[in-house]
């Protein structure tokens, strides 16, 4: 199976061992990706576990897993990475209506590891005109736009 983060490689070999705990994030990148890859395959321990301790969210696993039941993540999209940084596009579907977060992440390497600090979060609309997230081939407008 191809890693939810949208790497070219495998979801064994790329996202697994840092979810499955047998692996430590290198960066900050390979850390977002797999916090996206822990949101697709519903790992809201993991999401936990990479977060600096002040943010953590102990009482919102319940309503994470909520807000999962009705979601279907499509398409990770790095906009722009630097040292501590990395600007996304996420692509879902929450009740067949598609949405985009778009997030500005803030990480920090605290005692030998990368964790997840806080994002700034961009109001940013699917274009009309760019390939649908949904994986058909068409226009946005053309496919998920009219649902």
């Amino acid at each position: 199976m191809k890693c939810y983060c949208d790497t070219e490689k495998s979801y064994k070999e790329c996202c697994e061992p840092y979810l499955n705990k047998n692996k430590l994030a290198k960066d900050a990148l390979t850390l977002m990706r797999s916090r996206y890859s822990a949101y697709c395959s519903n790992n809201f321990i993991y999401l936990q576990d990479t977060i600096v301790e002040e943010n953590c969210f102990e009482e919102d696993v319940e309503l994470l897993y909520e807000h999962s039941k009705n979601t279907q993540w499509l398409k990770l999209e790095v906009v722009t990475k630097s040292n501590n940084q990395v600007e996304f596009k996420a692509y879902y579907k929450d009740n067949e209506k598609m949405m985009l977060h778009h997030e500005i992440s803030n990480f920090i390497f605290f005692k030998d590891r990368w964790l997840y600090v806080d994002g700034e979060i961009l109001k940013t609309k699917i274009a009309r005109n760019e390939k649908c997230a949904c994986g058909s081939g068409k226009k946005y407008k053309s496919c998920c736009a009219k649902k």
